[in-house]
């Protein structure tokens, strides 16, 4: 047997031998707690936010006011309730996001609660969120997982508790958070935000009346050195985390960053979120670290033996066909989180002026656009000549939003061309006269003037109806 045919062989040994290693990680017994107090803490967090929708108003503002609402790609089936099905709504995902957290009917509760949610970002593509994007996300590995099994209703009836759960639960909930922070901080990787510190240079110059912490923006270094600091704390603080010597500091550090940047800007519960899913990165048992240390500040253990560590015992192990299966979805889920966020790479250009690419990537507050646009609508056979304001179909936060994106400005161009035709105007071409401004620059035209889009059938291709972007930098803009 010659030397290439005994190496022939090694290679498959020492493949299955690697696939069996990353397999034994993967199944290794871990302690449940960390998954039981993740369970509870997002249900609640998400029963805040449907509370929230329903206090302040939003589900009229965004769900029911509108009379159009933008699509997204391949959803065009997708519409709203009626108004009182859209509160009804509402109220079913608060109670589905309580159930969530304390276990009660968790296999029935979560998956609902994810189609629901998921549902109505479906409905608008100009209320989408990077948050709502990630709590869809989150909900979703939760109700694959056995989040139910321990400090739950559900295991209280069942009168079985379990004390472990497999290590790819873990780590499946780390790489999703883990995602989150590179690609947000891969997206700050450009001139705009590194070089001339935009579009936080606007933004902290409109906040210079804010108390102690506004004063400081007015200095020509707080825009560059915060830049920086966001650059850098969203592409290390993943690997800092996973330091045992360093977490506390680094989770000291996403405190303090998250609430900083809930004071400063309008995110909503972003922070909050990301708070509370930095908690996978400590040891799985932290929660009952943290209870046994809240019974002993409290006296109730007082003079009584520690608890003893759980018995970390694999249990039953599934079927090697289902086990199989698992193994090839959860790769498929984190290959597909990664081909999400990288795909502007194939559309070339600047992904935050023609924005293929910018929605489930974690772009989050890299660029400020505002746009003033006007369509203007011809009949080809009479040649006449409409000028048409999108205020005539949008409200301001439709407004706002399509202003600076390409494919929602085709799609309110189709919508325009179908009601001229219905009151029998059309046939009709619809070009759009979008002027818009990328963090700061002088305005530019975003979309081919001599376009009809009401022609352009919206796809994943690259659109050649946009505009390059402009070569210029941003302005130095210093607060006033």
């Amino acid at each position: 047997m010659t030397t290439t045919d005994l190496a022939g062989r090694a290679r498959p040994r020492r493949l299955a031998a690697a696939v069996a290693r990353v397999d034994g990680a993967l199944a290794r017994p871990v302690d449940i707690a960390w998954l039981a107090a993740f369970r509870a803490l997002f249900g609640l967090t998400m029963c805040v936010s449907m509370a929230r929708f329903i206090a302040y108003g939003w589900i009229d503002e965004f769900f029911v006011k509108p009379s159009f609402h933008f699509k997204y790609w391949g959803l065009a089936w997708v519409e709203p309730l009626p108004p009182a099905g859209m509160h009804a709504l509402f109220w079913a995902l608060a109670g589905l996001a309580l159930s969530v957290a304390v276990g009660f009917a968790f296999r029935v509760a979560a998956p609902l609660f994810v189609a629901g949610f998921t549902y109505l970002q479906a409905i608008d593509v100009t209320t989408y969120l990077n948050h709502y994007y990630l709590a869809s996300l989150l909900g979703l590995l939760l109700a694959a997982s056995p989040a139910h099994r321990a400090w739950s209703i559900d295991a209280l009836l069942a009168r079985r508790h379990e004390r472990t759960v497999p290590a790819a639960w873990l780590y499946l909930l780390r790489f999703q958070v883990g995602v989150v922070y590179t690609f947000a901080g891969i997206a700050k990787a450009h001139a705009d935000w590194l070089l001339h510190a935009q579009p936080l240079r606007i933004w902290l110059g409109s906040r210079t009346d804010m108390p102690v912490l506004g004063p400081l923006f007015t200095h020509p270094w707080a825009a560059p050195l915060m830049s920086w600091a966001g650059f850098l704390f969203d592409t290390s603080i993943v690997w800092l985390l996973l330091v045992p010597r360093i977490r506390p500091f680094a989770y000291a550090a996403v405190i303090v960053f998250h609430t900083l940047t809930r004071a400063l800007f309008p995110i909503g519960m972003f922070p909050v979120i990301m708070v509370l899913s930095a908690l996978v990165f400590f040891p799985p048992s932290w929660p009952r670290r943290l209870l046994g240390r809240a019974r002993a500040l409290l006296g109730r253990d007082a003079g009584a033996p520690p608890a003893p560590a759980p018995a970390l015992s694999p249990g039953a192990p599934p079927s090697p066909r289902l086990r199989a299966l698992g193994l090839a979805i959860g790769a498929a889920y984190c290959a597909l989180q990664l081909a999400l966020p990288l795909r502007f790479v194939t559309y070339g250009g600047n992904v935050r002026w023609h924005e293929q690419g910018m929605r489930f990537s974690w772009r989050v507050m890299v660029r400020e656009k505002n746009g003033s646009i006007t369509f203007l609508v011809r009949n080809p056979q009479t040649g006449r000549t409409w000028h048409v304001s999108p205020r005539a179909y949008l409200t301001r936060l439709q407004e706002r939003e399509m202003a600076g994106q390409p494919d929602l400005i085709v799609q309110l161009s189709h919508h325009i061309r179908d009601d001229f035709e219905r009151r029998g105007r059309g046939p009709v071409e619809v070009r759009a006269d979008a002027l818009v401004s990328l963090n700061g620059r002088r305005i530019a035209r975003l979309i081919d003037p001599a376009v009809d889009l009401a022609t352009v059938r919206d796809g994943v291709g690259r659109a050649s109806y946009i505009l390059p972007a402009p070569a210029e930098p941003p302005p130095h803009i210093r607060p006033l």
